[in-house]
């Protein structure tokens, strides 16, 4: 978040005059830092909150209700935006924001968090019922959950980032459930298949991949193509050590959304191959530290659900980072705790919260499962447990 906060600092003063200069707006050079500011202590807060403050099992017991409301905001959105109210706010296009005056607010990050917390609780419970895989107590609820998820975000909001990270939440948590390897195998294809159909059938999605393919051949830069092409123009100008702080060229309007999902190309002109080595690195040691956590967690239930934000944090790391780097098309996905926006920031820094949570009480051993038939699964442990503070 501090790093976040000072490239936002010695970029937002252009993106002011960027956006000033082409929609006739009236940013003042330090609205976007303070905003930034702002987001990060209400996102500190967040934390706190879900750290020492709200317990797990507490918000456990409101699993169902945090996501019907979720779903409810997703879709009064969509109500709105069809009905053209100034309730919700629309960018290129796309109603992806409840609109209040100066504050703003996107549904779909609080859909991730409840989708987490919902799957956590829901599978724990079908699993200790033996009801994992059977199609009235089991598919049925969680397609009619998931679907409505992804509708109300990917067809409802255009948010095809989002539906990544929905969709990597989802099959997250259904590796570890108990679900068999060949229902696994059969969900995961027809999400291909859908998710194929979905692309092939929409011109800007198409329009998305073919840039994307021009790009890795080499083809002559194309309004299309412009984006990638100079989010990679930015990274190679970085060199080994960067342009340094304030230094940057791409960020006076070259390239498009410098402090949002382009942040990490932006990092690389002004800290170089260096400064984001350590970035992946610091992303690599968080994750790597939640399996850690899950590892030694004994209830089902909170395993799910740290495997649920391991796999919502990994998504859009990875998915952000490829985006940037050409390795695969642009998604429009922000980079946790480092983009410029205080939903997204927020939400997530809640749910990194209930991990750390969980993480104080741990098993000193490493949780082992009874048999190698549900090495998949969730497995209690037969030994004394000896839960620590930490």
């Amino acid at each position: 978040m501090s790093l976040g906060l000072i490239v936002i600092y010695a970029i937002g003063p252009m993106r002011a005059n960027v956006l000033n200069s082409a929609y006739g707006t009236n940013y003042g050079a330090n609205d976007f830092f303070l905003g930034q500011l702002r987001s990060v202590i209400l996102s500190l807060v967040a934390f706190f909150l879900a750290f020492k403050v709200i317990p797990y099992k507490y918000i456990r017991k409101f699993a169902k209700p945090i996501m019907i409301v979720a779903l409810l905001l997703s879709g009064l959105l969509w109500i709105l935006a069809m009905s053209g109210s100034s309730l919700a706010r629309c960018e290129l296009g796309e109603c992806r924001w409840y609109n209040f005056g100066p504050v703003s607010f996107q549904p779909a990050e609080f859909l991730k968090l409840a989708l987490v917390i919902y799957l956590a609780d829901f599978l724990a419970r079908k699993r200790e019922a033996k009801e994992v895989g059977k199609w009235k107590e089991f598919w049925l609820p969680l397609l009619i959950v998931c679907g409505l998820s992804l509708g109300l975000v990917v067809v409802a909001q255009g948010d095809l980032g989002t539906g990544v990270a929905l969709v990597a939440i989802i099959f997250g948590t259904l590796l570890v459930s108990g679900l068999s390897l060949k229902q696994y195998i059969v969900l995961l294809l027809a999400v291909i298949v859908v998710a194929v159909g979905a692309i092939a059938t929409s011109s800007h999605r198409m329009q998305r991949i073919n840039a994307w393919l021009d790009t890795i051949s080499g083809a002559e830069v194309t309004d299309s193509t412009y984006h990638i092409e100079n989010a990679m123009l930015a990274i190679g100008t970085g060199g080994f050590f960067g342009v340094g702080i304030g230094n940057s060229v791409q960020a006076t309007g070259y390239l498009p959304e410098s402090i949002n999902d382009s942040v990490f190309a932006i990092m690389g002109e002004t800290f170089g191959f260096v400064g984001l080595f350590l970035i992946v690195v610091v992303f690599g040691a968080m994750l790597f530290r939640m399996l850690k956590v899950c590892e030694h967690t004994e209830a089902s239930d909170e395993r799910l659900l740290i495997i649920g934000v391991f796999s919502w944090t990994l998504a859009q790391v990875a998915v952000n980072i490829m985006a940037m780097t050409g390795l695969v098309p642009v998604t429009g996905i922000t980079l946790p705790l480092l983009s410029y926006g205080g939903t997204s920031m927020i939400f997530i820094s809640f749910a990194i919260g209930l991990v750390l949570q969980l993480s104080c009480y741990t098993s000193r051993e490493v949780i082992k499962n009874e048999s190698a038939s549900s090495r998949r699964g969730i497995r209690g442990t037969h030994h004394t447990s000896r839960r620590r503070n930490s």
